[in-house]
């Protein structure tokens, strides 16, 4: 079989009760009755603590004093070009976001413009910026004095925790200096400690769909007067079996004539294109890069090895190649596992992650991975989908997957917001029956080569990880 491959590919190559102060005793001193918090103060402080334990909070930003001038370049779109609050563009200053990517430049002026918006992106393009900044703009130059608590303005759903997770990170960054309010909710969290983001004025509701038909249902949502609605990834959506929650929550909403409705997906099929004319009103259909599944930032390479050569490749490319983060994956979790335990034996210590990691602890996984605390992170597809970080220079399919589709999403964590990534496979005896789909799907043919003898060679072994 070996000697087959050598033929087809050719040469080498995280609750505690928290105490307001010290537990109370009876006091008779009565200076101390005017300190004493009344139950609505603990109530505020309670809900206060409880939302910071969810998400991350964000370093503190000082607003810059002035706008700096962003000097005009050929071919390229400034954000400045666009009427856009002041606040909008000094929180993009601060994000070092200076001219738009093809998908705003397209979006952005109709989306000002409260035009509805079908739009086919791949991931990693900034398609999120584009409707963030919509949306933070268009509540910025519509107050409402009397808005209830609970019931959002903007509602932008998406299909797993960890997208809607970075959109709303992303939401904090761009609406920093609005003195707007985001909120995210998803499932696999306490449901109590999400609710009590609800009981403030909601600017922007980032969630997944089950979440927020919860909340919905127990009236601790109000969906009756959202002015813009975001779907995100509507192929994504479709395929994990969404879209009946969908239709529950847009029932839910001001009619599609009396709402914007910007629609995103990577496929614009029959069906996709179904859904959009049953949600949106006159929509503007547009595609980014139509015809490519994969950013042209993204390099890749494949290696013809053999299953038991695959862990001292991976060893060198991990003790050889710079990178910032590392993303590998691998098939199946118990392969993933045994990995895990064999990289630990030559010094390298990874995070793994897997179906089964319970949320509060997958946010930690990722949030250390999304920092640069953490550079190595090992995922199957399923554990995978959803991870949205843009330093991700160099993805390792340690297993190439079986369903061409897969090899498109896993090579996508790279090579995103406008930076260059490698995308490396490992084709061993049984992985090669996969990559002619992928090549297909692709409509491309990769050369595969063989390693040279030193990527072969496995280290001395350590009994101390690194």
């Amino acid at each position: 079989m070996f000697n087959f491959l050598k033929k087809l590919f050719g040469t080498r190559e995280e609750k505690t009760a928290i105490p307001e102060t010290a537990p109370k005793t009876k006091q008779s001193v009565p200076q101390k009755k005017q300190n004493k918090k009344s139950p609505a103060s603990k109530k505020k402080n309670k809900k206060t603590h409880e939302k910071k334990s969810i998400i991350p909070e964000l370093p503190k930003i000082e607003k810059p004093a002035e706008l700096i001038e962003i000097p005009e370049a050929e071919g390229k779109k400034r954000f400045a070009d666009y009427n856009l609050s002041r606040d909008i563009l000094l929180a993009l200053q601060c994000m070092k976001f200076e001219y738009c990517t093809q998908i705003q430049e397209l979006t952005l002026q109709h989306l000002l413009d409260g035009k509805d918006l079908a739009g086919k992106a791949q991931t990693g393009t900034g398609k999120t910026a584009a409707f963030l900044i919509a949306a933070f703009n268009h509540i910025l130059n519509n107050p409402l004095e009397n808005q209830q608590n609970g019931c959002p303005r903007c509602l932008i759903l998406a299909p797993t925790r960890e997208l809607a997770m970075q959109i709303h990170k992303d939401a904090q960054n761009i609406g920093i200096f609005t003195g707007l309010n985001s909120v995210v909710v998803f499932g696999g969290m306490d449901h109590a400690k999400q609710r009590y983001a609800l009981d403030d004025k909601v600017d922007i509701l980032i969630g997944t769909p089950g979440r927020i038909i919860d909340y919905s249902n127990t009236h601790s949502l109000n969906l009756s007067k959202v002015e813009i609605l975001v779907i995100d990834e509507a192929d994504r959506m479709l395929d994990m079996g969404f879209i009946p929650d969908v239709r529950r929550i847009i029932v839910r909403l001001p009619q599609k004539e009396k709402r914007q409705t910007m629609f995103f997906s990577a496929t614009l099929d029959n069906h996709i294109l179904s859904l959009a004319s049953d949600w949106l009103k006159d929509p503007i259909m547009l595609e980014s890069e139509p015809d490519k599944l994969v950013g042209e930032l993204i390099k890749q390479s494949f290696y013809t090895v053999a299953g038991s050569e695959k862990l001292a490749v991976l060893l060198h490319i991990i003790n050889n190649y710079k990178y910032d983060r590392m993303l590998i994956f691998g098939n199946r979790k118990d392969v993933n596992l045994r990995l895990e335990r064999d990289l630990a034996k030559y010094g390298v210590k990874i995070m793994l992650l897997s179906g089964d990691v319970p949320q509060e602890k997958r946010i930690r996984i990722l949030e250390k991975f999304r920092s640069g605390a953490g550079k190595i992170l090992l995922a199957t597809d399923v554990a995978a989908r959803g991870i949205h970080v843009d330093d991700v220079s160099l993805v390792v399919n340690y297993d190439l997957p079986e369903r061409p589709d897969d090899y498109v999403h896993r090579i996508g964590r790279t090579g995103r917001a406008g930076k260059e990534g490698e995308a490396i496979s490992f084709i061993c005896e049984y992985g090669a029956y996969n990559l002619e789909p992928i090549e297909k799907l692709l409509n491309t043919r990769f050369p595969s080569t063989l390693p040279p003898e030193e990527m072969l060679v496995l280290p001395p072994r350590v009994d101390k990880k690194r």
